[in-house]
C-alpha cells in the first residue's frame, strides 16, 4: 500500500472514476432538459408523455409558431453565420501574420491579441456598448453591432487554434514550394492553407458555439426584442411561466451545433483524404530541399 501511494506520477488509479463522475454531472442535466422538450404537457419537472408539439405542433407555444422564439433562433443563427464568415478569415490572416512577424513589436502584438480571451465578458460587453453609443454613433445597436461584438470576442480563439497549427507545421513546406518556383502568395495558397484546414474547421466550430452561446454581448448590443438571441430569450422568459418550448428552443441550438460540427468534420475528412498524396509529395520536396 505504501508503494502504491508513494508514486503520484504512476498509472492513474482513480482517473476512470473522476472522468465518469464528470461526464454524468455535465451530460445528465442536458439530457433531462432535452427530455422535457418532448413533453406532451406543460410541466418542466414531470414527465407527461412524448410529443413534438413544442417544436412545431402547438399553434402558439412551439418554436416554429411562436414569433418571439422563432425570431430569437433566427437571430442566433444569423449572428453565428456572420461570425464564422468574418472572424475565421480574419483570424487565419492575423495568426499567419503574427507567426511570421519577427520584428520589433511582434511579442507585444501577440500579447494584445490575447486580451479578449482574458477580459471578463461583462467588461467586454459594457465596453462595446459604450463604444457604439458614444464613439461610433453611426453604428446603431442591433444586428450590426452584435456581429461586430461577436467577431471581436471570438477572433482570439481562431488565432490561438490556427497559430498552434502553424507552429507545428513550420516553414519547410512554403520554402520548398518557393524553391520550386512558386511565389510567396502561391506557396501560401497551395502549400500552407491546405495544411491549415483542420485548424480552420476547428476554429469555425468553436466560433459557432461561442456565438450561439453568448449572452452578455448579445444582450448589451441588442436594440429591441427583435434582436434578442436564444440565450437572452431563455433568460428573460425563465423568470416568468416557462414552458417546455424553452427547452425545445435550447435543444434546437444544441442540435444545430452538433450537426454543424459533424458536417464540418465530415468535410475535413474528405479534404484530408484528398490531401494525403499531396502532403506526401510535399514531404518529399521538403526533404530534397533540405
Amino acid at each position: 500500500m505504501r508503494a502504491w501511494l508513494a508514486n503520484p506520477w504512476g498509472k492513474p488509479r482513480f482517473l476512470w472514476l473522476i472522468t465518469g463522475a464528470y461526464l454524468i454531472w455535465s451530460i445528465v442535466p442536458i439530457l433531462i432538459a432535452i427530455r422535457f422538450s418532448f413533453n406532451e404537457g406543460r410541466s418542466r419537472s414531470t414527465a407527461q408523455g412524448w410529443s413534438m408539439r413544442r417544436y412545431w405542433g402547438d399553434p402558439e407555444l412551439s418554436v416554429a409558431h411562436n414569433p418571439a422564439l422563432y425570431h430569437a433562433l433566427q437571430q442566433s443563427l444569423k449572428l453565428a453565420a456572420f461570425a464564422i464568415l468574418i472572424a475565421v478569415p480574419l483570424g487565419v490572416a492575423l495568426s499567419i501574420g503574427l507567426t511570421r512577424w519577427r520584428g520589433r513589436g511582434a511579442g507585444s502584438a501577440r500579447f494584445v491579441t490575447l486580451f479578449p480571451l482574458v477580459t471578463p465578458e461583462i467588461v467586454m460587453g459594457v465596453a462595446l456598448f459604450l463604444v457604439f453609443t458614444n464613439v461610433f454613433t453611426t453604428i446603431s445597436l442591433g444586428t450590426t453591432a452584435q456581429v461586430i461584438g461577436h467577431v471581436t470576442f471570438s477572433i482570439t480563439f481562431v488565432v490561438i487554434i490556427v497559430r498552434g497549427r502553424l507552429l507545428s507545421i513550420g516553414k519547410d513546406y512554403e520554402e520548398a514550394a518557393m524553391d520550386l518556383g512558386a511565389s510567396p502568395l502561391s506557396a501560401l495558397r497551395l502549400a500552407l492553407l491546405p495544411l491549415l484546414v483542420p485548424a480552420i474547421v476547428a476554429s469555425a466550430i468553436v466560433v459557432f458555439a461561442i456565438s450561439m452561446d453568448d449572452f452578455v454581448i448579445s444582450a448589451y448590443l441588442s436594440s429591441s426584442a427583435g434582436t434578442d438571441t436564444v440565450p437572452v430569450k431563455i433568460y428573460s422568459n425563465a423568470r416568468g411561466a416557462p414552458t417546455p418550448a424553452l427547452n425545445a428552443l435550447a435543444s434546437v441550438t444544441l442540435f444545430a451545433t452538433v450537426l454543424l460540427g459533424a458536417a464540418m468534420f465530415a468535410v475535413w475528412a474528405v479534404i484530408r483524404r484528398g490531401q494525403g498524396d499531396r502532403r506526401s509529395g510535399m514531404d518529399e520536396l521538403a526533404r530534397l530541399d533540405a
